[in-house]
């Protein structure tokens, strides 16, 4: 079969290549998917310089969320899963930037025929991020005011639709006039140019000088601390990256004058136990369920193959991206 691999660590246009490998096997518990669909993302950028928090050894391949039908199982695995069609987040060294990839069984989800494996792809990570930072973590609730930066971004963009299916009031952060554009066509109340407004000017304007309520933000560094000093008190700011480079230190006293709350959002915690996992199901069900009655729906930037990868993370590490890539590893 056909998969990107990495050889040695580096930026993805120099480690990068497509080779033919032998298809992977899956363990105990797992099952092989050969991939209609990958989506690209910014860990795969970190996996390939080698500076991400999983480090594979190498050679190994990329690729998180995968979406595709099982073509085999391994030990302990119902085998009727095979022919079925699901979506799930690869197992590295073995991962999604291929014809086919290993997924664990437990942690797989359904596709029903009214997605295609792009739109999943495409949701899997973001939207799931998305719905359990907002209502998991943060306690939306209706009428609140939402902050969402990097807001034309892949989980930027599914966050914003998320608010609004909420009844929030989502005001949407984003460098540049199209980027802009795309906030308010998925239906941001306020969108935020940053290359030149001022964001906790323009928050506050938006919110008669009281702040937002909860702030969704997968940047940190500066952009935390501009955030923080819009938010208003009892406000919660959610930690979801940092895309921005750069990890923020949070000064403490001033959530305690503030009454302002910081939650981390990690998305592998809820896959360490049956409950998590059960939960997690549900997540999906639900937003499968919001696609299907066209509420929300994946941006989608660009479609292409294996040999566009390397470009498209480049893309992705230099915030050219608006929403995200999907993959199509078979063309």
């Amino acid at each position: 079969m056909r998969a990107l691999r990495v050889s040695r660590h580096g930026e993805p246009a120099e480690v990068l290549e497509v080779t033919d490998v032998p298809s992977p096997e899956p363990g105990p518990g797992q099952v092989r998917v050969r991939v209609g669909a990958a989506a690209c993302n910014l860990p795969d950028v970190l996996l390939c310089r080698g500076t991400y928090a999983l480090r594979p050894e190498l050679p190994f391949t990329p690729g998180l969320d995968a979406a595709g039908l099982v073509v085999a199982t391994g030990p302990g695995v119902d085998p009727s899963l095979v022919g079925r069609r699901f979506c799930g987040v690869a197992e590295l060294p073995d991962g999604a930037l291929a014809e086919e990839a290993i997924l664990v069984a437990d942690r797989l989800y359904p596709l029903p025929e009214t997605i295609d494996d792009g739109a999943a792809a495409a949701m899997l990570i973001a939207f799931t991020t998305a719905h359990v930072s907002l209502h998991r973590r943060a306690g939306i609730r209706a009428g609140e005011t939402l902050l969402v930066l990097a807001a034309a971004g892949g989980v930027g963009s599914a966050a914003v639709q998320i608010g609004k299916v909420a009844g929030a009031r989502v005001i949407a952060a984003a460098g540049g006039p199209g980027r802009v554009d795309v906030c308010r066509a998925l239906g941001a109340d306020v969108a935020v140019d940053t290359t030149c407004d001022d964001l906790v000017d323009a928050a506050l304007e938006a919110t008669t000088g009281r702040g937002v309520d909860v702030v969704f933000d997968p940047v940190g560094g500066e952009w935390f601390d501009a955030a923080r000093r819009c938010t208003a008190s009892e406000g919660r700011i959610l930690v979801v990256g940092f895309a921005g480079g750069q990890i923020q230190q949070i000064p403490a006293n001033q959530l305690l004058y503030r009454n302002q709350s910081v939650l981390g959002v990690y998305l592998g915690a809820y896959s360490r136990d049956e409950a998590g996992r059960s939960f997690m199901r549900g997540v999906h069900a639900e937003l499968l369920d919001l696609h299907r009655h066209g509420r929300i729906r994946p941006v989608v930037d660009r479609e292409i193959g294996l040999e566009g990868v390397a470009a498209a993370l480049t893309d992705l590490a230099e915030r050219r991206v608006i929403g995200k890539v999907v993959v199509r590893p078979r063309g």
